[in-house]
């Protein structure tokens, strides 16, 4: 038996390196299936980010669908999903370099379906009675706003079309869905300034044979209620996933009688925030099987809904975190993970119950003498309210810390910020406990996962209620006894890097922070960002123009005297939602302050980080940094970084 060594927190030598997490892992998502063959993307760092289309036969081999040449990723939204459908083997998918749709033939080389033109595509299906594709697409052309609209797009060798508009009039659509005769059209629309998540409608119209549709008809969405997933089951009857109760459950219409009827009422998630297209918890076995996922408590369920006796019966897999999941007679295959089981696309049979992993996105196969399990937290928050996130403490076999010491913490903030963290097995996360430092992943208020109401805590609130409760759960571990309260740490991207700043500027709670593409600026956010997004601060933090001190007052830009603590800022260059001139107007205000500052910029990254040498880069650097700022001497060997003022 080896005996650990003693070393204080944050020096652990770690088997866990940024090498060792870029060289093995991938991106996984987007699973469709098609006959017997299970299709899915992934996205490679070591192909400078690419997104291939895999297909797994039933005989085990997976073979790359997609040829070098081509990256399947849609700008739709900027945050795309929907990329990809697949029919009878033949694949259509968008482009990212020119984002113009292709039908992929097997055996054949990708031909072009739209023209060489300022539009982009998503959220497909197949009109195999029009011999058509029907999409949302979002057209460019002009010098204001991208206008959405539902197209029509012919198949089968035609010459490119850039579509034929069955839907328009709304900013914003989703899901546009066929019945299994092809003769009725569902889809989600909603307007600014509403987010998906606050509010959408759900319409369906008649198509005529030629593929005209008639006057449509609005089943849901006269009161507030954010509708998701609209699917039509195979005896035509329409189910979807509302939160007009306040939690995302199940609801279905039949066309005989015009009924809206809730299925299984349950105090659980059944729907997601949609942030991409194409998202899915449900699917049908039969039209008397749904094989469903929801959320309870922060953990996944997986589950099978009988829709004549509304009985749910759970099943039993080692998974806590499903996502992406499609089923056919027989089988669901789903995005899981769990804590020690990476993201992996996986599959259930489902008159079996056998669980197979078809691919991992992960190939480490680390010891858990490494890893650090979550441990549910529920901590007090303002207003006598409970927030909720999970606590990671440090542990590596090979070492322990001396007597009394109590560990640095890194408090991490999800992106969104209407989104969550799970519990799937996340090495960067594992990065940090390995050396010893503690983590604690946080969904506060505004996060997915506990309800309307929950959601809704940041309206009008953003860069406070989110702040309170980053500052509240690191404020609870330090009096548990399971953090140091001089050695607080915070991070996080996009969203979550906003509320970074703002913890660090407006609270002096934090000793030392990373933004990862955050937000410095709110009212220049609301000034130049893209369509999705430019009204959602409206709700989070109030009308622009007409609040305009509001966003004054909530950005750390302003209020950089408050500021005493050392930040790293990392950003891609390309970057459209936070413009690199977000991190630079930081970066420039705290070295005129004096403040131990790093700026680190990636050449070709957008909005989050693709390559796998900028993947390892910022985990290094911002490890780098939090070293120099706490004085702690690191067990790897790491390119420094330029700390200014330090």
């Amino acid at each position: 038996m080896t005996t650990s060594q003693v070393a204080p927190f944050g020096s652990w030598q770690s088997p866990i390196t940024s090498d060792l997490i870029v060289a093995g892992t991938i991106r996984l998502g987007e699973i469709r299936l098609d006959g017997d063959a299970v299709y899915w993307l992934e996205g490679r760092p070591k192909e400078g980010g690419r997104y291939v289309v895999v297909k797994r036969s039933p005989d085990g081999s997976t073979i790359d669908i997609t040829p070098p040449k081509f990256n399947v990723r849609t700008r739709v939204h900027e945050y795309g999903g929907g990329a990809y459908i697949v029919h009878n083997g033949t694949i259509y998918f968008s482009n990212f370099s020119d984002q113009r749709l292709y039908q992929q033939v097997p055996g054949q080389a990708p031909t072009p379906l739209s023209p060489d033109a300022a539009f982009r595509y998503a959220d497909a299906v197949v009109d195999e009675t029009r011999d058509r594709l029907i999409c949302v697409r979002e057209d460019h052309r002009g010098d204001g706003e991208a206008v959405n609209t539902i197209v029509a797009i012919p198949i089968g060798g035609r010459e490119p079309s850039e579509g034929e508009v069955l839907v328009s009039g709304s900013d914003f659509y989703a899901s546009p869905r066929l019945s299994p005769d092809g003769s009725m059209l569902s889809w989600i629309s909603w307007n600014h300034p509403d987010m998906p998540w606050d509010a959408t409608e759900l319409w369906v119209a008649p198509v005529n044979l030629d593929g005209v549709l008639n006057t449509p008809q609005k089943l849901a969405g006269k009161t507030r209620q954010s509708i998701f997933q609209p699917e039509w089951s195979p005896d035509s009857v329409l189910y979807f996933v509302s939160d007009r109760t306040n939690w995302w459950n199940l609801y279905r219409w039949s066309p005989q009688s015009g009924d809206v009827e809730p299925i299984c009422p349950k105090d659980a998630e059944f729907g997601l925030p949609q942030w991409v297209f194409g998202m899915s918890t449900y699917g049908f076995e039969s039209a008397e099987s749904i094989i469903c996922t929801y959320n309870e408590d922060g953990i996944q369920n997986f589950a099978r809904l009988n829709t004549k006796t509304q009985e749910l019966t759970v099943f039993d897999t080692p998974y806590t975190s499903i996502n992406g999941l499609q089923v056919q007679p027989g089988i669901a295959a789903f995005g899981a993970g769990s804590p020690t089981v990476p993201g992996a696309i996986a599959m259930l049979g489902l008159s079996t119950g056998q669980v197979d992993e078809l691919r991992r996105s992960s190939t480490v196969d680390m010891d858990e003498g490494y890893l650090s399990a979550p441990e549910v937290v529920e901590f007090p928050t303002e207003n006598g309210l409970t927030a909720y996130g999970f606590y990671y403490a440090p542990k590596n076999q090979d070492f322990t810390a001396p007597e009394g010491e109590k560990p640095p913490l890194l408090v991490k903030i999800h992106g969104g910020p209407t989104a969550s963290t799970s519990t799937s097995l996340d090495l960067r996360l594992q990065y940090w406990t390995s050396r010893g430092i503690a983590i604690l992943d946080v969904n506060y208020g505004g996060s997915t996962g506990y309800g309307r109401e929950y959601r809704q805590r940041l309206n009008g609130n953003w860069g406070i209620v989110d702040v309170d409760d980053c500052v509240n759960g690191a404020q609870y571990l330090v009096n548990q006894g399971k953090a140091d309260g001089d050695r607080l740490m915070i991070d996080g991207g996009s969203a979550g890097g906003y509320t970074t700043l703002a913890a660090l500027t407006f609270r002096d709670t934090f000793k030392a922070g990373a933004s990862y593409y955050g937000v410095s600026d709110a009212e220049a956010l609301a000034q130049d960002t893209h369509k999705f997004e430019s009204r959602y601060l409206d709700s989070l933090i109030g009308a622009y123009p007409a609040e305009k001190e509001k966003y004054v007052e909530r950005s750390p830009i302003h209020a950089t005297d408050n500021l005493s603590c050392p930040v790293i800022f990392l950003q891609g260059d390309e970057d459209k939602i936070v413009p690199p001139n977000q991190a630079e107007m930081m970066v420039d205000a705290l070295k005129e302050k004096g403040l131990p500052v790093a700026y680190v910029l990636f050449e070709g990254e957008q909005h989050g980080f693709r390559k796998a040498e900028n993947i390892k880069r910022a985990l290094d650097a911002e490890l780098y940094f939090y070293a120099q700022v706490f004085g702690f001497e690191l067990a790897d060997d790491i390119e420094p970084v330029d700390i200014a003022n330090l």
